[in-house]
């Protein structure tokens, strides 16, 4: 093998490997793309809804009939979304394999774990039950919950420090 095809092969392997590491969710026909601060992923849709994915974050859009982003099912890491308030009261959501967090209209974090998922609300009031089960809690501004097999859901207020610990995973600070 030539020096020369050796290089391409690490060249390739390389930019491979980057592809990997990056927060790699196609922007779909309603979504601009763009790279934020440590790695994270910006998407601008229409609707006025930006979703913030840290990198690595395991997630699908899903459409409306229309093509809007309806709602997203996340199956690890945490996203920051902000939803503008939608018409004749229809819901965004967030799909976890724990739980289901559903707003009209704010901004908040969704971070999935192994077992667990957790809800934090910048700003606005975010709905957040189980998938399964008709308990729901709802949580406001500096607000968050733990969702968990066998916990309770329990709406307490997040400490500064676990909250910009989530913000910094996002590439952002708290607010």
């Amino acid at each position: 093998m030539t020096g020369l095809s050796k290089a391409r092969i690490i060249l390739i392997a390389c930019a491979l490997g980057w592809l990997q590491n990056a927060a790699a969710q196609p922007a779909n026909q309603d979504c601009s793309s763009e790279n934020s601060p440590g790695d994270a992923q910006t998407l601008r849709c229409g609707a006025g809804v930006t979703i913030v994915a840290e990198n690595g974050a395991r997630y699908t859009l899903q459409s409306d009939r229309k093509g809007g982003i309806e709602s997203i099912q996340l199956n690890g890491k945490a996203l920051l979304i902000e939803v503008s308030p939608r018409p004749g009261g229809s819901k965004f959501e967030v799909i976890t394999p724990q739980a289901i967090a559903a707003v009209r209209g704010t901004k908040w974090a969704v971070d999935v774990g192994a077992d667990k998922t957790s809800v934090f609300v910048v700003n606005g009031r975010v709905g957040v039950g189980r998938r399964t089960g008709s308990h729901i809690v709802t949580l406001g501004a500096g607000d968050g919950v733990d969702v968990e097999p066998g916990a309770p859901l329990t709406v307490k207020r997040w400490p500064p420090a676990r909250v910009s610990a989530l913000m910094a995973r996002l590439g952002l600070q708290a607010q």
